[in-house]
């Protein structure tokens, strides 16, 4: 893949192999799901968290390459066996197969999800639609991409009334009451529509190319989002926790809009919270 960016941009190898993995991992994927069926595995006891041979397998491709190329990085990945603590300031976020309720189901909806952070910064991202075999990418300052053919943009809607949102349920909905129904609720009524794809990976590549105004959810993990804010952010949109403050890896509130419905979107979060009791 040519890539539209700067020849001096001093992480080019990292995105280069990101593209290059999550592209390897998502063939890998795409020849399991059409094989089928696939091998289910609850963990921890929790019918609503699955991992399956197509998520380790993704994963152990990824892995091996980053060990070999980047044997400093620190690395936090979903499955089993993959954290390693950085040396040098820099942390790839991995999510091997994000969507796995959607493969496990035969569901053609999942994604590979690399991001690379340095020093609480992310640098390049990537997020690979499977199914179908397209390519988001994003370096800081060299804009988002799908592919090298479009650059991706943010949608123009301002009005929270005409937006297309997507969200999602963390896997102990069950158990905790806080598990975005109130929000889910109240917001439901007030928008174009709303969207619960399964994976967040693409909800959050969907927003930086503006087929959706907006995402949001509680209970997200770092690798949920490790590859998604920058893809938003380069691509023009806004990415917070409910208070407005920017997003971190690890915080457990995550919202990625195009910007101009943002404060308007936080605003109806806040009120569903304080109405629900849990603000």
């Amino acid at each position: 893949m040519d890539l539209p960016i700067a020849t001096d941009y001093p992480y080019r190898l990292a995105l280069t192999t990101a593209i290059s993995l999550a592209q390897q991992a998502g063939a890998l994927i795409l020849d399991v799901h059409r094989r089928g069926p696939r091998h289910i595995v609850v963990k921890g006891g929790n019918p609503m968290d699955v991992v399956t041979e197509a998520d380790t397998a993704a994963q152990a491709l990824i892995l091996e390459t980053i060990h070999e190329r980047f044997p400093d990085h620190g690395i936090v990945a979903e499955e089993s066996g993959g954290d390693r603590p950085g040396q040098g300031g820099a942390i790839w976020y991995i999510d091997p197969l994000d969507g796995t309720t959607n493969f496990a189901s035969g569901l053609p909806i999942f994604a590979v999800s690399l991001g690379l952070w340095v020093d609480g910064r992310p640098e390049v991202s990537v997020v690979q639609d499977v199914v179908r075999q397209r390519t988001y990418w994003a370096a800081a300052g060299q804009g988002a991409w799908m592919d090298s053919e479009r650059r991706l943009q943010v949608s123009k809607t301002t009005e929270l009334s005409h937006s297309v949102l997507a969200t999602g349920f963390p896997r102990s909905r069950a158990q905790v009451a806080d598990n975005n129904l109130a929000e889910f609720v109240h917001l439901t009524p007030l928008i174009r529509d709303v969207r619960r794809s399964g994976s967040a990976a693409l909800d959050q590549a969907w927003v930086a190319d503006g087929r959706m105004d907006g995402f949001w959810e509680p209970g997200l993990a770092a690798w949920d989002c490790g590859a998604g804010v920058l893809l938003v952010l380069e691509a023009g949109g806004v990415v917070s926790d409910y208070q407005g403050e920017a997003y971190q890896p690890g915080g457990k509130q995550y919202v990625a809009t195009n910007g101009l419905v943002h404060e308007a979107l936080l605003a109806e979060i806040r009120h569903a919270r304080q109405q629900a009791g849990f603000a």
